[in-house]
């Protein structure tokens, strides 16, 4: 299993508050987290980088005392994200600059043949299987309710003025939803995890195409893409290849 990874702040913002974590294979269990932090100027920096150290700290220290099941570790997700939602509640409530703070937060555990998935907000996981990039989570986001809703195409969702008007994040309320599930992850798969500074610029089509073609350089050349065509958002890019 091969993993790699890279954050850029792009071309319009002065800070970046995407924040990536991927630590090393140990017993063939390999942790990758992403965070996409909002909130002031400082606000989204400090919850990104809160919840994925908090998320991780909590599955690292946890995943050796749990029977390592399905049902298991997807529970064990589920309760760091939970924990992570705590944290960075708790800390935007200690300080005026970070009132209203909050991050998106992509978690993938993988063990086996599979993948375990963590999510919350518009940050995206996709899995590359042979021919095909599909998208494995769901948007929270207004403009996914109107794509769900039948109101728009996934075309207009693409160019729509309110695309980053979430519905769902972290560290916003003492409480979260997020959502859990497990995948396949088979020979020769594909995981990629981004936050939206690259898919508000590259259409899925286009990232599948820079992957297949670039193997371990596909991080930068999707960054450099997204620059090239504004780099109006911090742009961050996990891929796992197994």
């Amino acid at each position: 299993m091969q993993a790699y990874a890279k954050t850029d702040i792009g071309k319009a913002r002065e800070i970046n508050q995407d924040f990536i974590y991927v630590s090393e294979e140990i017993n063939d269990m390999r942790l990758c987290i992403l965070a996409d932090g909002m909130g002031g100027y400082k606000g989204g920096e400090v919850a990104s980088n809160l919840a994925t150290i908090s998320a991780r700290n909590y599955i690292e220290q946890n995943f050796k005392n749990i029977e390592l099941n399905m049902d298991n570790i997807q529970q064990l997700i589920k309760k760091s994200m939970e924990y992570a939602n705590k944290i960075v509640y708790e800390k935007s409530k200690e300080n005026q600059e970070l009132y209203q703070m909050g991050t998106t937060l992509e978690i993938c555990l993988v063990y086996g043949n599979k993948v375990y998935i963590g999510h919350i907000g518009d940050s995206r996981i996709y899995r590359i299987r042979k021919n095909i990039i599909r998208r494995i989570t769901t948007d929270h986001s207004y403009v996914e309710t109107l794509v769900k809703d039948g109101k728009i195409t996934r075309e207009e969702a693409f160019y729509h003025p309110k695309k980053n008007m979430l519905i769902k994040a972290l560290g916003c309320a003492d409480d979260i939803e997020p959502d859990v599930t497990a995948k396949g992850f088979l020979q020769n798969d594909i995981i990629l995890m981004c936050s939206d500074g690259l898919t508000n610029m590259l259409k899925e089509e286009e990232i599948y195409n820079i992957v297949k073609e670039n193997k371990e350089n596909s991080c930068q050349k999707l960054i450099q893409r997204a620059n090239e065509l504004g780099g109006y958002d911090n742009i961050s890019v996990i891929i796992i290849e197994k």
